[in-house]
């Protein structure tokens, strides 16, 4: 089997799926979308407004390398939302080098994109195709406020800050699970990579914007240090993230601290179990649609080097939809050019801060970056 569609979706089923699904209807994009359950997929592309103007197919495929690729065979883009993709990921990295397709997904694992980086990356550039883990809300935005920021000369340490309105999905429950108990979080020191305390806990940060503090934590050390580590301009990048909402921050540790505390001397597939598990207590159903007035995002990145400042402010709002768009965006992208670079590339690096900035402003999703400098 293969496909006439140039673009795929795989996880169509679920919340970031679904909503990419949108977002190539409105760029007139056919596409296939695939998962584990024809019926689930077939429900959530049904119920995207006004499917039925652009040609798309729907597909159940098992989750093997080989079966991906000759289901996947035809494409040109294939859009992963299948995670925690240290756990599901490399089958869909291989089909898609397998048939020369070109690779995104929707990560938060920085582990799997330490990973994926060493794996893949050398294959992909030689085949002149794009790998771009990570492309979503949580970290793409940043990395746009950070390369703002490092348009002013001379400033090599990166402080990065991510906040949002909202609840997490089954999916993005799971995968915090899954990097605690499988992974360490680092963050970025003179160009080499140091871990976050295991036991470092919540930190009180200030929110731009607001009188209340807001707690953060390392999420997983998030993609920045990984991104920033190749880039001669920028020697130190920590990163931390959270919720507006306090109580459900304050939350999380102890979520995780339960969890790891029953997965002490569990085999790997009985850790995973117990993931599973907790994830759907936390939040078994799909989470409502995400309303503008409430579900609002932050990024902030303050820049600095021995004689500069520079700190820039990105507001916005729906994230999951900020995340679906920055994917249809790169399929729309890699259909008409190639990126601007080959191989393990993020966003910003395959197809430019501000192109990808111009984008989110275009669909409403994101305000005019505040901006100061002090040289």
């Amino acid at each position: 089997m293969s496909t006439d569609k140039p673009v795929v979706v795989y996880g169509a089923s679920g919340y970031t799926g679904r909503l990419i699904c949108e977002y190539l209807r409105e760029y007139n994009i056919p596409f296939l979308a695939a998962g584990r359950d024809h019926q689930r997929v077939k429900e959530a592309v049904d119920a995207v407004p006004g499917v039925e103007t652009v040609p798309h197919e729907i597909v159940e495929v098992e989750h093997d390398a080989s079966a991906l690729a000759e289901q996947f065979r035809g494409a040109k883009v294939v859009l992963n939302t299948v995670g925690p993709f240290a756990r599901y990921g490399h089958e869909v990295a291989q089909a898609c080098l397998d048939i020369g397709a070109h690779y995104t997904d929707t990560n938060g694992e920085q582990n799997w994109m330490i990973d994926v980086e060493q794996r893949y990356g050398a294959d992909f550039a030689a085949q002149d195709l794009l790998l771009s883990p990570g492309l979503a809300q949580m970290y793409t935005i940043g990395e746009i406020a950070a390369n703002i920021c490092l348009e002013t000369p001379g400033l090599d340490t990166l402080d990065i800050q991510v906040f949002w309105k909202g609840y997490p999905t089954v999916a993005s429950t799971n995968t915090i699970l899954t990097n605690a108990a499988f992974a360490e979080a680092f963050y970025l020191e003179q160009n080499q990579y140091l871990a976050w305390p295991a036991d470092g806990g919540l930190a009180e940060v200030v929110v731009p914007g607001q009188h209340e503090l807001g707690l953060a934590l390392p999420w997983g050390g998030t993609s920045h240090p990984v991104w920033f580590k190749n880039d001669p301009r920028v020697a130190n990048a920590r990163a931390s993230g959270g919720v507006f909402n306090r109580e459900l921050m304050q939350a999380v540790p102890q979520i995780v601290t339960a969890a790891l505390q029953q997965m002490e001397g569990k085999s790997e597939q009985e850790k995973y179990e117990i993931i599973d598990a907790t994830s759907a207590q936390v939040r078994s159903e799909m989470p409502p649609r995400e309303n503008p007035r409430i579900n609002t995002s932050l990024d902030s990145v303050h820049a600095s080097g021995p004689l500069g400042r520079s700190h820039c402010v990105i507001h916005g709002n729906c994230n999951y939809k900020q995340t679906a768009l920055l994917n249809a965006h790169a399929a729309a992208h890699l259909l008409q050019d190639r990126p601007r670079r080959a191989g393990f590339a993020s966003g910003c690096q395959a197809f430019g801060h501000r192109e990808l900035l111009g984008t989110l402003r275009a669909f409403g999703l994101v305000l005019n970056p505040i901006v100061e400098v002090h040289q």
